[in-house]
């Protein structure tokens, strides 16, 4: 086993940690605060799954894009449930409980319409997709819902221990996430900056940036709610979208443009982010 492979495991190990320790955070009025809310889970659930995949496939037909970069863009456009949300929506001041919620809605969702997405996809380019339900419900799974129910379960059952547990958890998980993703990013630089082609940073810029308009603008009045859905719009899961192209495109360097979006989309979202936190963060305060 080779150090990138090393890195792989240990950045899956930071992101289940982390979602372990939402899970530790969460509870059943979080996971319900959504479903509560009918108005909000339709524009949540549109604007994910419905709205920014088209506009992306649109996107993808406006740019002249080498075959490695326009996979990359439709597999992120169909695969939601970024596994970090619940912290980048921490950080822009928007509901926790938001946030969670609509992880794990999002979670149960994509089981059923990214296979729906790519029979769509056969129609409108003319060529098979394929990924098996049960592929996307095992990342789904083994990355989201899982981690999560544990992090309940030990807070329900060991609220002492998982009180004590929650800051080194962190901590650890973060340092852990950083490391991995910087030896991950040093490793693959050259192929990074390989892989995109003409106009393909813009492409990248422009898939985070509709992503960010369009979930702010669908997120209603509250505007807390609406730096969560601009960021669940915007940040997509690569774990699904790496599982759907490395079945239906083979042959293409997916991963080193999957890391180039990854960079794009923490760049890109700083600005909103901290936009956001000046607007929510004071306002909390009064």
């Amino acid at each position: 086993m080779d150090l990138k492979h090393l890195t792989l495991i240990a950045l899956q190990i930071a992101v289940l940690g982390t979602v372990f320790g939402f899970g530790m955070r969460t509870t059943m009025a979080d996971l319900l605060y959504v479903v509560r809310r009918p108005g909000l889970l339709v524009r949540s659930l549109l604007s994910v799954l419905v709205v920014m995949p088209v506009l992306v496939f649109f996107l993808v037909e406006y740019f002249d894009l080498r075959i490695e970069v326009e996979a990359t863009l439709i597999c992120l456009a169909i695969s939601p449930v970024p596994p970090l949300l619940p912290k980048k929506q921490g950080k822009a001041g928007g509901p926790q409980s938001y946030g969670l919620g609509l992880m794990v809605v999002l979670s149960l969702a994509a089981i059923p319409a990214i296979p729906l997405s790519l029979r769509l996809l056969e129609i409108v380019f003319a060529r098979p997709f394929v990924i098996s339900t049960s592929a996307v419900a095992h990342v789904v799974l083994v990355m989201a819902l899982l981690p999560l129910a544990m992090g309940l379960l030990v807070s329900s059952w060991f609220p002492r221990f998982a009180a004590r547990l929650r800051a080194p958890l962190a901590m650890a998980a973060n340092g852990l996430l950083l490391l991995a993703a910087l030896v991950l990013l040093l490793g693959s630089l050259s192929a990074i900056w390989s892989a995109p082609g003409q106009r393909a940073m813009i492409a990248m810029v422009s898939f985070v940036v509709l992503g960010l308009l369009i979930g702010h603008l669908m997120g209603g009045r509250d505007a807390g709610n609406r730096a969560v859905l601009a960021l669940s719009t915007a940040c997509r899961h690569p774990a699904i979208a790496l599982a759907i192209a490395s079945i239906n495109f083979p042959d293409t360097k997916i991963a080193s443009v999957i890391l180039l979006y990854l960079m794009t989309s923490v760049v890109v979202c700083i600005p909103y982010v901290a936009w956001q936190r000046r607007r929510l963060v004071p306002a909390s305060r009064d």
